[in-house]
């Protein structure tokens, strides 16, 4: 049974919510933290993956091969992963990941 991507996109928001939940306990440089967040990440990324190409194409347009491209990092060459890279993708794209989501699910649950 597929999901919808109505589902999907609340999946991926409440990653999101515990990836600040995460960053909240501690510094990110915490190897717990970190991998929680990472996992999160992730986890939201793989998530909208799953989701119509329709969604990702409106809402990310060009951003979704790099998107891709870092969940792909996480998830296959972890330890290779540079925890710089990861917190500025969190400070600087996750807030525009988020909204771009929260505007998906307004326009979905209508």
């Amino acid at each position: 049974m597929s999901r919808s991507d109505e589902e999907l996109v609340r999946d991926a928001l409440n990653h999101l919510d515990m990836l600040k939940y995460h960053m909240a306990k501690g510094p990110f440089e915490d190897p717990t933290i970190s991998d929680a967040v990472n996992m999160r990440l992730a986890a939201a990324l793989e998530t909208i993956s799953q989701t119509s190409s329709v969604l990702r194409e409106k809402y990310f347009s060009d951003d979704w091969r790099h998107m891709k491209s870092m969940r792909n990092r996480i998830s296959h060459g972890y330890s290779l992963l540079d925890l710089e890279l990861v917190q500025g993708t969190i400070e600087q794209d996750v807030p525009h990941f988020e909204l771009q989501l929260r505007k998906a699910l307004a326009q979905i649950s209508t």
